[in-house]
């Protein structure tokens, strides 16, 4: 009997260490489930983002401008349908409120529509798709999209007030957008480092678009520290860089920032993230606040 019962504890005891090693083996969603990485057949994923920008300076003037701020909800949702995980389908939501002339940075959720300060509205969506070129680089990725406005025009033309000449909603102008994505988890697992290439490329009458007839680079790179598989926390430093291309407008600038993710169930986990736009030419030298949630079944 005592020689039965030492091999049933060795078996417990060797199960039990299996399964714990198989747990530990076991990625959350923010360690596995990156932008470069596809979904199985089946599987959805939905991402909700909220993109807060506000400025009170510019490259366009000297010291301190009435402030200005725009807000961006989106919402993402991508499905897989194909047998070996290479190929997702998608559609992009996108939802606007701007406001100017110095308003306070929080009445973009008002929603008041106030004459020459405040616009609101859905203002694009976008059928997309993602999928992996390459056979053997399972972590390189690439997200098309073809983004329709829905806007009317970009600047309501009011009366000037406080030295603004309209409030404006969104770009007029078809845009076709490819995002190259690929990351790379070093030995320790701790450690992980996601880039990508954002290029878009607008087009449409030239009337309607300060945009329209340009293509925008914007190149990405984030780090992230991983102290448990539930929680990780970043760093990231994006450049945009838009090439005119018949339209007489350029545009670059700088940002650096930082923020966390957090797993908070096998389902859904949560984020947030603070930029700072350091440098620029022809644009806004503000900040951005965003928080997003995203579901994954």
């Amino acid at each position: 009997m005592k020689k039965i019962s030492l091999s049933i504890l060795v078996m417990m005891v060797t199960f039990l260490g299996f399964s714990q090693e198989d747990e530990e083996k076991e990625k959350s969603v923010i360690q596995e489930y990156t932008p470069s990485k596809l979904l199985e057949k089946g599987q959805w994923d939905i991402k909700w983002f909220n993109n807060l920008y506000t400025q009170t300076e510019s490259t366009f003037s000297d010291g301190k401008e009435p402030r200005q701020t725009f807000f961006t909800s989106s919402i993402d949702v991508f499905t897989g349908v194909s047998e070996n995980s290479k190929f997702n389908v998608g559609l992009l939501l996108e939802f606007r409120s701007n406001v100017i002339a110095g308003r306070d940075a929080l009445d973009v959720f008002s929603f008041d529509g106030e004459k020459g300060t405040a616009r609101s509205g859905f203002t694009s969506f976008a059928p997309a798709v993602k999928f992996n070129p390459f056979k053997n680089v399972s972590n390189f990725t690439i997200q098309s999209a073809f983004h329709i406005p829905l806007v009317d025009n970009e600047s309501e033309d009011f009366l000037p007030i406080n030295g603004n000449n309209g409030v404006f909603l969104d770009q007029k102008g078809f845009i076709f957008q490819n995002r190259f994505f690929y990351d790379y988890t070093f030995p320790s697992g701790d450690w992980q480092i996601f880039t990508e290439l954002n290029t878009e490329y607008n087009f449409g009458k030239k009337e309607n678009s300060f945009a329209n007839n340009s293509l925008n680079l914007t190149p990405g790179v984030f780090l992230s520290y991983f102290p448990s598989d539930k929680f990780t926390v970043l760093a990231l430093a994006q450049h945009s860089q838009r090439i005119d291309t018949g339209n007489d407008f350029e545009q670059d600038f700088t940002a650096l920032g930082g923020g966390f993710k957090y797993q908070l169930t096998k389902v859904l986990n949560i984020e947030t993230l603070y930029t700072n736009f350091v440098r620029g030419n022809n644009t806004g030298l503000g900040q951005t606040f965003n928080l997003g949630l995203r579901a994954l079944f």
